[in-house]
């Protein structure tokens, strides 16, 4: 499923951070990123994509 959001966070920055995090502050930095230039907001996407901070539970 991460490999989808990559995808879609490479074409679309602030999709891929909305997908993953919702609208929050994550979302609304990356508006600004991908506004002041294209390849920022795909960094800063990619990065919150593929980050683990131990949120997501495994089964």
């Amino acid at each position: 499923m991460d490999i989808i959001r990559i995808i879609i966070a490479i074409i679309l920055p602030p999709l891929g951070v909305f997908l993953q995090e919702g609208l929050g502050k994550h979302f609304w930095f990356n508006i600004i990123l991908t506004i002041l230039g294209y390849v920022p907001g795909i960094v800063h996407a990619v990065y919150i994509i593929a980050r683990d901070d131990g949120r997501k539970v495994h089964a």
